[in-house]
C-alpha cells in the first residue's frame, strides 16, 4: 500500500479533517455522554467514517462520509440524501447544505462552528476558503486509518478490560482506542477537552497521519497521567520504534512496521508503561478467552 506524507495531501486532509469536525459535532449533540469523549469518536466503515445510528428526538438519523464516491450521505428515517465531496467547495458551503438537508427532514441540531484542536481559523458555518480534494489520495488516507484500527483492535481485542475501540477522533483526526485503569486521576487544569479525556489512568494507542512539522504517519502509545521523564526502553520492538519523553509518547513510523511489528510495538509499549504507572491489577487483563475455533463444519 502507497504511504502518502503529510505533504503529499494536506490540502486534501485538511478538507476531510473539517468535515470530521461537522460530523463530529452533531455527534458530540445527539450521542448520549461516556467517560473519555467515548461518545464522540466516528466509527470507520468500509468505504469512509460515520456517526452511526443517533436520535434527536423520535427521528433515526446517520451522517456518512463515503471516500469510494467522494459524498458526504444523510440518512434521516428511510430518507437519503448525498452531498458530493469536491474541490473547490468551501466548509459553509459543506455546512449548509447538510444542515439544510437535516432541517428539510425535519431534524433541528446545533453545533458550536469553531474548529476544535484544530490551527485552522475560520468558523465552519462561515468560512469560504476554497478547499482542495483529491479522491485518490483520501482513499489511501481511508486505507491506513482503516490498517491502523484493525491492528489496534487485534492487539486490544484479547484484553479483559475497559476499554474504548479504535476509531475517528475528529479533534486531533487521529484513529485511536483506549485502556483504561479504574483509578480516578482529574486532569490538573480547567481545560475543557482535558478534564474530561484526562481523568482516569489510561493508555492511548493511537494512529496518526502527521503534520507541518512531521512529515511521517506514525503509530503512537501515550498514558496518562503523562511521564515526562526517560523510560526503560530495553524491551521496545521493534528496532525502529522510540521514546520521546518530551511529549511523553512512544511512536513507531508506519513505513518501519510490518504487521507483526506494529504488534510487537504495541505490546511492549504497553507492557512497559503499565510497570511505570504501577498497574498492579493488570494480570486480570491477560487472562485468555474461553473460545474455541470453530472447525467450519
Amino acid at each position: 500500500m502507497q504511504i502518502p506524507l503529510h505533504s503529499d495531501w494536506h490540502d486534501t486532509k485538511l478538507t476531510l479533517h473539517l468535515i470530521s469536525q461537522l460530523l463530529g459535532k452533531i455527534r458530540l449533540q445527539l450521542a448520549p455522554p461516556e467517560p473519555q469523549w467515548g461518545h464522540v469518536s466516528l466509527p470507520l466503515t468500509v468505504n469512509g467514517f460515520t456517526t452511526g445510528l443517533l436520535f434527536e428526538g423520535e427521528r433515526a438519523l446517520q451522517l456518512d462520509v463515503d471516500l469510494l464516491s467522494s459524498c458526504l450521505v444523510v440518512h434521516v428515517e428511510d430518507q437519503t440524501d448525498a452531498i458530493p465531496i469536491e474541490a473547490g467547495k468551501t466548509i459553509k458551503s459543506y455546512h449548509d447544505d447538510l444542515f439544510n438537508r437535516l432541517r428539510t427532514h425535519g431534524v433541528d441540531v446545533r453545533i458550536n462552528p469553531k474548529p476544535q484542536e484544530m490551527t485552522f481559523q475560520g468558523l465552519l458555518d462561515t468560512d469560504e476558503t476554497p478547499l482542495a480534494y483529491d479522491a485518490a489520495y483520501a482513499r489511501q488516507g481511508l486505507r491506513l486509518f482503516q490498517r491502523a484500527a484493525h491492528e489496534q483492535l487485534t492487539y486490544l481485542s484479547k484484553l479483559r478490560c475497559r476499554k474504548i475501540k479504535p476509531a475517528l477522533f475528529w479533534g486531533t483526526f487521529d484513529v485511536s482506542s483506549l485502556v483504561i485503569y479504574p483509578i480516578e486521576h482529574p486532569f490538573p487544569e480547567d481545560k475543557v477537552i482535558e478534564r474530561v479525556a484526562f481523568d482516569e489512568q489510561l493508555i492511548e494507542f493511537g494512529f496518526w497521519l502527521g503534520d507541518d512539522v512531521t512529515e511521517r504517519p506514525s503509530y503512537f502509545v501515550l498514558p496518562y497521567p503523562f511521564l515526562f521523564r526517560p523510560l526503560p526502553t530495553e524491551t521496545l520492538k521493534p528496532e525502529a520504534a522510540y521514546y520521546d519523553a518530551e511529549k511523553s509518547e512512544f511512536f513507531l513510523p508506519l513505513d518501519e512496521g510490518t504487521s507483526g511489528e506494529v504488534q510487537a510495538f504495541l505490546s511492549t509499549s504497553f507492557d512497559i508503561l503499565m510497570d511505570e504507572m504501577d498497574w498492579t491489577m493488570r494480570d486480570h487483563f491477560f487472562i485468555p478467552l474461553k473460545l474455541e475455533e470453530e472447525s467450519g463444519e
